[in-house]
């Protein structure tokens, strides 16, 4: 039976391995403190937080996310630690919500290994507070309980550490926000939720600017501005299947909603058939999977949606053979140590059957995990077999039939791939990389040696073709993926380096211009595009759109910017950190193809650039992590196949329609 906590109540721990497992309709940061019999944090050793994500008996996410699951070995803690405080705060980048009051409710729960949840608590009565401690585990006449705790602090994680007697609390509180900085460059954003009617929210690419919609929509003329999404609700954690049942490769968010649940309109549009269902499965088997089977109005829209589903069931999955062998190893650790500390167990034979049995305890509970593992993993690659030639062109990879027979879109697709992510226990397992259109942050090509295998083996000259040819394959799919007239691609390229790289876009004509060359050439490039941030976030301020100059360019604006920092003065990177922060809200965007190092003579002060942009790589490369457990996955870039002619014939068609239109 699971308890429902309100603040203050408690309720008894049944076992002393237990996983705390938090959900929020944003991304938040996880830590905890370890307290002794007076209540206070003992130092900085004492604090598990994404920078030092580990301590004896504790270990907790490393970066911020919407989900976490927080591992606690209550009998491996130290001696001295009496309570265990479970902290929430938000991340004080920019772009998030200062205070909890503006966020859902955060829904905690602490479960067993095996997923039965113990107790839950829904931190409800939050306000002005940007840092909580949620839950405290205390021991009690040597017996361990949890209790609700929902204290905020409006003064942030600094005043919260404080309270609990930590005299680094500023020192360490800023650390901690810096590490979850650092964090939220190589994160993959999980998509936003839905509207109550299902609108694509196209027009703005930040939830709640209502007054920018309208802009928006004025500038793309995608149609009516959408309504605010509603604020999403903290999930239930689902009991996990278990090991002998069948398989519901489903969760929550990808299940069909029942039609009561749809928001009703006075004039509803009817919903589009359905994809037809297969026969049922025979007795016993898994579910034969179905392209778009997801909730949704349109088959675009349930494609999507089952994509996201497929990378957080193989996120999830991972999760959960992972813990099982990290069970089964401190479980053998622990068999083992209990032998070796009798002295009787060392002689003859004894010790020698103990160790044989504890090692082969070991192997049963991985090889019944593998099996559970692959058993998932077979349902996900039968459903990735059927999703991928389904794709439209905004979701497929170049190979894909669907970008042989491209013609240009009439509207706005709800999302663009971007690559491919996989995880080490099945490498060929691809999942789309979706992001949402318009882009909500800027794109950061690492033209760097990122420490991958693939990187160390390139040159640096090679490699920084190799990541122009990447910058040019997502302009190409973002170009692709626009109406006519509605994408407008801009180059700045100061020593012309990347000439070979560029001639597709230069070639075919789609650029709005010739790519900008010299300093004169880089100054009157982002004098424009920076005069057009201006004067619509003017226009958005005075609500007059109708006001803005004729000779504006209403489409969506790239700039594509190539060999940062390398002929860009001060007044210039000005201009660019401007754009990263301001351009997303009104339609300009920014795409870096740069190495970090190049640009350290800046100092901290592109720290805030790099961090606003979606840092990817030209390689393979183990970077980026999901929002629920943190796992590296590797990302991989989408370019056309060698010898292929795809990309030339969209830009051609591209070039084709914009002349067509007039620009």
């Amino acid at each position: 039976m699971t308890a429902e906590l309100v603040r203050g109540q408690n309720h008894p721990l049944p076992q002393a391995r237990l996983e705390i497992r938090v959900s929020a309709g944003q991304p938040v940061v996880a830590g905890a403190t370890l307290v002794d019999e007076h209540g206070t944090v003992r130092g900085t050793e004492w604090v598990a937080h994404p920078g030092a994500h580990q301590l004896p008996g504790l270990e907790v996410s490393r970066q911020a996310a919407a989900d976490h699951r927080l591992a606690v070995d209550l009998g491996a803690l130290p001696e001295a630690a009496h309570r265990v405080n479970v902290l929430l705060a938000l991340p004080t980048a920019v772009g998030f919500p200062a205070r909890f009051g503006a966020v859902a409710a955060p829904f905690v729960a602490v479960t067993g290994l095996d997923g039965d949840e113990v107790a839950t608590f829904t931190l409800t009565g939050l306000d002005a507070e940007s840092a909580v401690v949620a839950l405290e585990l205390y021991r009690r006449q040597d017996a361990w309980k949890v209790r609700a705790v929902g204290q905020g602090y409006a003064g942030g994680l600094a005043e919260l550490l404080a309270d609990q007697g930590l005299a680094q609390a500023g020192e360490l509180a800023a650390a901690i926000q810096d590490a979850v900085g650092r964090g939220l460059a190589r994160s993959v954003a999980p998509p936003p939720p839905r509207t109550a009617d299902g609108d694509r929210a196209r027009q703005t690419a930040r939830q709640g600017a209502a007054a920018q919609d309208g802009v928006r929509g004025s500038l793309t003329g995608a149609g009516t501005p959408a309504q605010p999404a509603p604020v999403p609700q903290p999930e239930t954690p689902q009991p996990q299947t278990p090991p002998d049942g069948p398989i519901d490769y489903s969760h929550p968010r990808r299940r069909k909603q029942p039609a009561a649940a749809a928001t009703p309109s006075p004039q509803p549009p009817a919903p589009p058939t359905q994809p037809s269902r297969p026969e049922p499965p025979e007795p016993g088997q898994p579910p034969r999977p179905v392209a778009g089977d997801a909730s949704g109005w349109s088959m675009e829209e349930r494609l999507y949606n089952q994509v996201w589903g497929m990378f957080e069931d193989l996120a999830r999955t991972a999760a959960a053979y992972r813990s099982a062998v990290d069970f089964a190893e401190s479980r053998m650790e622990q068999e083992l140590d209990k032998v070796l500390s009798d002295p009787r167990s060392r002689i003859g034979g004894t010790g020698d059957a103990a160790r044989q049995a504890a090692r082969a305890k070991r192997d049963a509970l991985v090889e019944q995990a593998r099996a559970v593992l692959d058993r998932d993993l077979a349902q996900l690659v039968a459903e990735s077999e059927v999703v991928e030639p389904a794709l439209p062109p905004a979701f497929a990879r170049w190979d894909n039939p669907a970008w042989h027979a491209y013609k240009v879109p009439m509207e706005i697709p709800m999302a663009l791939r971007i690559g491919d992510l996989h995880l080490p226990e099945r490498p060929d397992l691809h999942i789309p990389l979706l992001v949402r259109l318009p882009l909500e942050r800027g794109l950061w090509i690492d033209a760097g040696r990122t420490g991958s295998e693939a990187a160390m083996m390139m040159d640096t000259d090679q490699l920084r073709r190799v990541a122009m040819d990447t910058a040019v394959a997502h302009a190409a799919r973002l170009l692709g993926a626009y109406p006519a007239g509605e994408f407008t691609v801009h180059v700045i390229d100061p020593a012309g380096a990347a000439s070979a790289a560029l001639a597709p876009l230069v070639k075919s004509g789609v650029l709005a211009s010739p790519p900008a060359v010299g300093a004169q050439g880089v100054t009157e490039v982002l004098a424009r595009l920076t005069e057009r941030v201006d004067l619509v976030q003017m226009a958005i301020r005075a609500g007059a759109s109708d006001a803005l100059p004729p000779h504006l360019d209403t489409a969506e604006q790239l700039l594509i910017v190539n060999d940062f920092p390398h002929g860009f003065d001060d007044r210039a990177v000005t201009q660019l950190r401007y754009l990263a922060d301001e351009g997303p809200s009104v339609g300009v965007h920014l795409m870096m193809v740069a190495d970090r190092e190049d640009a350290n003579a800046y100092g901290p002060v592109l720290d805030p650039l790099w961090r606003s942009l979606l840092r990817l790589t030209p390689v393979p490369d183990a970077h980026l992590a999901d929002p629920w457990v943190g796992h590296a996955w590797t990302y991989e870039p989408l370019l056309a196949p060698p010898g292929s002619q795809v990309l030339w014939n969209v830009l051609s068609q591209v070039a084709a329609a914009r002349r067509a239109f007039g620009r």
